[in-house]
């Protein structure tokens, strides 16, 4: 048959490349898609079919260095071409990805990309700690405003109360002490906001098993029954330098929400929760290289993170849960990232895991 092959035929051609786990595209000597492994359709959303449409370049807004590649290539300088790109789309994130282009036969071009982990990492580390930074002089400033009228507020529902006549006493009491009460409430509410920079950072020798097994007794004292919170300890761990206090709090924290969490699976006597140590090494945080890391795995087989909250679940005022606060996973943060460190969390139901990253000496 005469003409450009059709979609089949290219497919038949480039079978051997369905089975990579990275993306690779074919396009012809004018830049037109003609094969596009399943790897590529994950990566770019695309299907394979959308894909043999469209020229290459046009499939990024700045396209035109990933065609230049494939022209060189094409033009037989250089055996492959291999560079880091980030390939921006149309109302999508962009793709940090690593590039090999190469020529294949006279008038072909084979691009594979893969995803650059690293920087995905990187970008979210930033992120991480942007909204951290944002979030600590949010709720400084938030509480500060709140803190000096709560005052007056309250001060006021007093002497409002000592000024009411002995006849209407007992039935407009019952008014000046609920503001009494809710403005001692959010007063609590205010100072838990405000504890993790007021209180010093006491620093000293930690033992982080010694932190995960005063935790696991609190909670167990909480949950007799139906909950087990297995040890998975790795003791070639050394101290470290910290405050022992804030990270006993932080992981009481994440580990009391696994908890509440379980409730139905504690019911049915189920319920697991891992506490895992490992040591990281090459760990990049906030930019920041360090030759080892402690990698704390707190792990539950409970329901997993609401999808509409899983993205800011580290926000202040941010709760799952019915009746809950919304600050344990702030504070916990706000400890971890003045150890240097970083928090993560990837949840899906049955499984949720929260990371806690600290640099070790």
């Amino acid at each position: 048959m005469n003409g450009t092959p059709d979609l089949p035929s290219q497919h038949d051609r480039f079978a051997g490349l369905d089975m990579l786990a990275s993306a690779v595209l074919v396009a012809d000597a004018d830049g037109l898609v003609r094969y596009a492994n399943p790897a590529a359709e994950h990566l770019l959303d695309i299907s394979a079919k959308a894909l043999s449409r469209q020229k290459l370049v046009a499939l990024f807004t700045n396209g035109e260095e990933l065609g230049a590649l494939c022209e060189q290539a094409i033009a037989h300088k250089y055996a492959d071409l291999r560079q880091d790109l980030t390939l921006f789309r149309p109302a999508r994130e962009p793709l940090h990805v690593h590039s090999i282009v190469s020529a294949a036969g006279e008038a072909e071009v084979v691009v594979e990309l893969r995803e650059n982990v690293q920087q995905l990492k990187l970008d979210r580390e930033e992120r991480l700690l942007d909204q951290s930074l944002a979030n600590k002089e949010l709720i400084r400033n938030l509480a500060h405003e709140i803190k000096n009228p709560l005052g007056g507020i309250r001060g006021a529902a007093q002497l409002l109360e000592l000024e009411l006549p002995d006849v209407h006493l007992s039935s407009l009491r019952e008014y000046t002490q609920v503001i009494i009460k809710e403005a001692d409430r959010l007063q609590t509410l205010v100072d838990r906001l405000l504890a993790p920079h007021r209180r010093p950072h006491i620093v000293g020798d930690v033992n982080i098993h010694e932190v995960c097994e005063r935790v696991r007794s609190l909670v167990l004292a909480e949950f007799p029954s139906g909950l087990a919170i297995r040890r998975d300890y790795d003791a070639s761990i050394p101290e470290f330098r910290g405050d022992k206090e804030q990270l006993i709090q932080t992981v009481l924290n994440i580990v009391h929400n696994a908890a509440q969490a379980l409730r139905s699976r504690i019911a049915a006597g189920d319920a697991e929760i891992v506490l895992r140590t490992r040591v990281a090494r090459q760990v990049t945080l906030a930019k920041v290289r360090y030759g080892l890391a402690l990698d704390l795995h707190i792990i539950d087989n409970g329901p997993g993170i609401a999808p509409d909250i899983r993205d800011r679940i580290f926000y202040p005022l941010v709760s799952g849960r019915e009746g809950g606060s919304g600050l344990g996973l702030t504070l916990a943060q706000t400890f971890v990232q003045q150890h240097m460190g970083l928090i993560e969390c990837e949840s899906r139901p049955g499984l949720t895991d929260f990371r806690i990253l600290i640099p070790l000496p």
